[in-house]
């Protein structure tokens, strides 16, 4: 039982660092503009709706770890199931090809947590 809590802890990671190096990238790159997605301004609630969003995946970190079974299965399932048509739903909207292609290994990321948690017994 605690060597699939484990390897699902690391795959939350492994999205989180996906998502941070996705979100570093743009900034780098110049697609990151001040106050603003996707053209559109954004003010406390959107940021501070975007931010428990980015949270969920950190919080599973620690749930995984200490959840026990089968609440922390079925938790796991929901909580990669939201991300993945999530980010299904979103993908079209990003131009450059690194955040596709990084939006696509999370995607990965998602199918394996859903994997290891549905074949967790």
């Amino acid at each position: 039982m605690q060597d699939v809590q484990i390897i699902l802890s690391g795959i939350w990671v492994a999205l989180m660092l996906t998502y941070l190096l996705g979100d570093v990238l743009r900034i780098f790159s110049g697609d990151y503009k001040k106050t603003e997605m996707e053209g559109e301004k954004f003010g406390q609630i959107q940021w501070l709706g975007i931010a428990v969003l980015m949270v969920i995946p950190i919080v599973m970190i620690i749930l995984t770890l200490t959840l026990g079974y089968p609440l922390n299965k079925w938790l796991n399932i929901v909580a990669a199931l939201f991300f993945f048509v999530f980010n299904i739903i979103g993908l079209p909207t990003y131009p450059s090809h690194y955040d596709r292609f990084l939006i696509i290994v999370g995607l990965v990321f998602n199918v394996l947590t859903v994997w290891y948690a549905w074949m967790w017994v």
